[in-house]
């Protein structure tokens, strides 16, 4: 390992200016980006990250961001450890969700999204019991949050337009909801925690029954 690719990451990584500093008084941020610099001396094509952006300001997850998908790019394979979903959904090409040291489930973004949680529709409306209960059927779960608010599952904006449409129940709201990638992760993962929440959840007022 020559001098010369010491410079090209230490470019790559923008630690120019800071080049002539002792370790001891960098910054967070700049202790990731050193710890990203020493991954690339060798020039991988593999690397493998462990929670990049804990703790960095809103700037430096950006910088993160920003390197991980420079690398992707150039043909590298980077692998990501990260408990935070929301990084991850903006910066993960394939997920592999893990528990308990077994692997749940693997995949694109919204692949796994889909299959885990997939899309509901939010419906609000005076009429909201008397819709649910025409659109009770199959596979179809139905959540009140509050009075006259709906979040129907297995049932798609259009079905429930129709369906209120038909016996003239007012709508002041119908919006389909993809979920999020938290969403899914603790649904997949919800036999697998330590800790559970003890938050009330909305009331379910109907789930799978038949019609």
């Amino acid at each position: 390992m020559g001098a010369k690719r010491v410079d090209e990451v230490i470019e790559m990584t923008g630690l120019g200016a800071v080049a002539s500093k002792r370790v001891g008084g960098f910054s967070l941020g700049m202790g990731q980006r050193l710890g990203i610099a020493a991954a690339m001396l060798g020039d991988p094509r593999t690397l493998i990250l462990d929670e990049p952006v804990n703790g960095l300001d809103p700037e430096g997850v950006k910088w993160v961001r920003t390197m991980v998908r420079y690398l992707a790019d150039d043909g590298r394979t980077v692998f990501l450890s990260s408990h935070l979903m929301s990084e991850m959904a903006i910066t993960a090409d394939h997920l592999i969700v893990i528990g308990r040291g077994t692997i749940i489930t693997s995949g694109p973004v919204q692949d796994v999204i889909d299959a885990t949680s997939g899309t509901s529709v939010t419906v609000r409306s005076p009429g909201a019991a008397q819709l649910a209960e025409l659109l009770v059927g199959d596979g179809v779960s139905i959540t009140a949050s509050e009075p006259g608010l709906l979040t129907v599952r297995g049932r798609d904006a259009a079905a429930i337009g129709e369906a209120a449409a038909r016996h003239q129940i007012v709508l002041h709201e119908l919006t389909p909801v993809r979920a999020s990638l938290e969403e899914a992760f603790m649904t997949l993962t919800a036999g697998e925690v330590e800790y559970h929440s003890g938050a009330p959840a909305g009331q379910q007022i109907q789930d799978g029954a038949a019609a």
